[in-house]
């Protein structure tokens, strides 16, 4: 199935989109990882039956344009891109699937949202990176260090789309072809090769991030049914942290599939069964 281009208008800019399924369909949001963009669900789109799918390129990544210079990349200005998109689509309540960072963004929805996320799927992630209130300083401070290192500096130019692709797949769980869909909406020609997209600032530390009590009170303010699946060769994330997080989920199904950190788009058969039958109404 060949998913449809969207372009979203939100108040102050735009976000493109890919869709999957029947327009009538069950609504679905999709956030995808970090650098990454809507292509990551084109294994698990088409798999999803009667669920219309709506993966958005976040501000930065893919073909959605970068925040305006000046403004900051903080993770809570994901959320109300998430709300708004709901908005411009008629969706007065939706589901979510995300994944990473995506997965982070989805689970401050609900708080943000209430009564409007109707079920709420975790791939790989669950909450926003946290930092201790101590360390905040530091943070901020080694976070305009980066800023200033980066400014006006242009992505690396790859010389052929194959090269981009191998960068890509470097130290990850990709391999070339299901690199190639994120590849392909994520770089322009430019004089001497192809140039990725995504905004240069993703690649900074952040100014500022939740503590992680902060990051329970989101995950016990979630409001729907939390379908969590981690895949056994996924991101290292600390064990102790991660249980802590799973426990304050007040409604939550965990799953546990092989593979590695993408394997949504690596093995999506190995999701979306399970993903479709959680998503499908009681």
């Amino acid at each position: 199935m060949k998913p449809r281009e969207l372009t979203i208008e939100l108040p102050h800019h735009r976000l493109a989109a890919l869709e999957w399924g029947p327009p009538d369909g069950r609504p679905v949001i999709a956030l995808h990882g970090w650098l990454d963009n809507a292509a990551s669900f084109s294994g698990l789109g088409p798999r999803l039956e009667g669920i219309r799918l709506v993966a958005l390129d976040l501000m930065g990544h893919g073909r959605s344009p970068h925040r305006p210079a000046g403004c900051g990349l903080h993770f809570v200005d994901w959320v109300p891109q998430v709300v708004e998109a709901a908005d411009e689509l008629g969706l007065e309540r939706f589901s979510l699937v995300g994944h990473s960072m995506g997965a982070g963004i989805s689970a401050l929805v609900p708080a943000a949202a209430p009564g409007r996320v109707v079920r709420l799927v975790l791939l790989e992630g669950a909450g926003p990176l946290s930092t201790p209130a101590d360390e905040a300083p530091t943070l901020l401070r080694l976070a305009l260090d980066d800023e200033r290192r980066i400014a006006g500096t242009p992505s690396r130019t790859h010389p052929d789309l194959a090269t981009a692709i191998a960068a890509r797949c470097h130290g990850t769980d990709l391999d070339p072809t299901t690199a190639r869909a994120l590849v392909e909406r994520s770089v322009v020609p430019v004089d001497g090769g192809v140039r990725f997209t995504f905004d240069p600032r993703l690649k900074t530390r952040s100014r500022w991030r939740f503590t992680e009590e902060q990051v329970h009170s989101f995950l016990g303010a979630i409001d729907c049914p939390v379908l969590a699946i981690r895949a056994r060769s996924g991101w290292p994330f600390p064990e102790e942290q991660m249980v802590a997080r799973m426990a304050a989920i007040p409604d939550l199904t965990r799953l546990e599939v092989e593979g590695g950190h993408h394997v949504h788009l690596t093995h999506p058969e190995r999701v979306a069964p399970a993903v479709e039958a959680f998503l499908r109404p009681a």
